[in-house]
Order: structure tokens, then sequence, then C-alpha cells
């Protein structure tokens, strides 16, 4: 599967690339995307290309059929998950359909593609509770400083694992409208301005020091920590606080939305902390969210019978 890179103007122009309709129509869509998003759809691409090349199907010759036996080919022979296989029929949708917009192909084939459904299963998304994120915090305290800071920025800010890796010292400098204020680029490339509470300022300067530049979150040898460094430390610092499951990053930022859904904090506020585009995705970290006693019925019951 052809890089992202791989574009005509990324080659020396002594040796002209040779591309196919295919090939260039993946370039330009990988092109559009980067960071994990961008892994995720190379992979999808890789494993639907191979697939073709099993059956000998030229990808620019699908028809919707042929897309409903790879989508059986993932659940039977692979044995994806169904939200792995909505994934990457997802991918191939946006892809032809991209392609049928540039004119490369008369009609996109996964337009009607059945999708599989997916049924959320809340018990793989229970984070991190409250008494086990206050005692990850107080392990972090007692580390080092850049431990503190990152696991500070993890269950404090809610920040994903590659942000908070990627934070610079400059970053944390500013204010805005008299709240010390954290500025990064979030997922999808979105510029992101977070008000940073006293506690978490303090931490970020600790793991700062004397530094006015560079990565906040330094590993051993003084470079970047790197996502799997983070999660190290992650790990050992639950297993320090006494938390005896299994603790990576996204249980902590997790762990940061259903904790603010518990204090009380409105449903749009917490998507807006958390960065959600979409309120369902919140509403779904909300822990009570099956509880009865909060049913809506019996606060409609004595809304009506006040007025009987």
């Amino acid at each position: 599967m052809l890089d992202h890179t791989l574009l005509p103007s990324a080659r020396s122009t002594e040796t002209p690339a040779v591309f196919s309709p295919f090939d260039l129509a993946v370039a330009g869509f990988l092109a559009r995307y980067s960071g994990q998003t961008f892994s995720a759809y190379q992979t999808d691409l890789r494993t639907y290309v191979q697939w073709c090349e099993r059956v000998c199907l030229d990808p620019m010759q699908a028809q919707r059929p042929h897309l409903e036996l790879f989508a059986r080919y993932l659940e039977h022979e692979r044995g994806n998950a169904s939200a792995t296989v909505h994934r990457r029929l997802s991918c191939l949708r946006m892809l032809y359909r991209t392609m049928h917009h540039d004119g490369v192909i008369e009609r996109n084939p996964a337009e009607y593609v059945r999708m599989p459904k997916v049924y959320f299963d809340e018990s793989r998304m229970i984070g991190l509770s409250r008494s086990e994120l206050s005692a990850l915090v107080s392990a972090a305290r007692a580390s080092t400083p850049t431990d503190d800071a990152l696991i500070t920025m993890l269950a404090l800010l809610g920040l994903r694992v590659s942000e908070a890796c990627n934070v610079d010292i400059g970053d944390f400098q500013g204010t805005e409208r008299g709240h010390r204020v954290l500025q990064l680029v979030g997922k999808g490339g979105k510029p992101v301005t977070i008000p940073l509470p006293v506690p978490v300022s303090r931490s970020l300067d600790r793991a700062a020091g004397d530094r006015t530049s560079g990565p906040l979150l330094l590993r051993r040898d003084g470079t970047r920590m790197t996502r799997r460094s983070a999660s190290r430390v992650v790990a050992r610092l639950a297993k320090k606080a006494g938390i005896t499951r299994n603790v990576h990053p996204h249980l902590l930022r997790h762990g940061f939305v259903t904790s603010a859904l518990d204090a009380g904090v409105p449903l749009r506020d917490v998507q807006i902390m958390a960065r959600h585009s979409d309120p369902r995705m919140t509403s779904r970290y909300d822990r009570a969210r099956g509880n009865l006693d909060r049913h809506g019925n019996y606060v409609l019951a004595a809304y009506l019978g006040g007025a009987a």
C-alpha cells in the first residue's frame, strides 16, 4: 500500500513516478489524514488490496456484491469484530465516494453495502473510578515531576496520550481572558485551548523546571516521551497506587469523563471538556445512565400529577 509521502511531487524528477489510477486515488485519499487515523485507514486499505489480489479483482472494477463478499471474508475468515468490519467498510465507502466525486469511477460501489450493526458493550467502557483516579494522581505526585505531569494531563485535563506526549513547554505559557491556558493541536488537526486549574499549572511547571522550550515530557535519555513509554509509566504508577486491573492511558481519559458526569457537570459541558464531536459519544461514558432511580418517568409523573 502506498504511503502518503509517495505522491509524484515527493519523487525525484529524474525518475518520474508511474501510478495506476487506483494507487493515485489511494495516495490522495490517505494524504487527507494523519496520526492514528492515517495508520488505521492504511491498514484497512492494505487488507482490502490483499483480498482483491487473492480473488483476482481489480479494485477499479469492484461492484457492490464484491464488497459484500469482502465483508463476509472479514467476519468469517479473519474473525474481525463487527466494529472492525464497520470501520473498514466505512473506509472503503469514503474512498470510493471520493473517487466518484473526482470522476475516477462512474459510481460508488460501496454506497449501499450492508453495514454490520455495532452494539455498544458497556462492560468494555468502565474507566477508572474517582478513588482510583485520586490514588493514581497521588502516586504520580509522589514520583517524578514528569510522571506527575503525564498523569495530571491524562486524568485532570482528559488529554489523549499522543496529545500529552506532544506538549511543548511553550504551549502552556500564555493566557486568555485571565486564564492560563494550554494550546495544542488535537484530534483531526483541530486547534484546542484548555484552561489550566492551579494544581495542573503547578504540575506542568515542575516538569518544565528551568527549561523554557522543548518537549515537556522527557524520557530518561532526554528524548521526548512516546506513547509506548507513557503507557509503561501509567502501568507502573497504577500498580504503585494499588490498582489491580490492567490500566492503560485511555482509562484515565475515560475516568476524566465519567468523574465529571458523576460530579454533576452537565452533559454539554462534559462534551466540550472531552472535545467529543457528538454528545452520544459522551453519554456512553455515563455510568449512571442505567440507574432507574433517576429515570425521567418519575419526573414526568410528578410534574403531571401536580397539575391534576
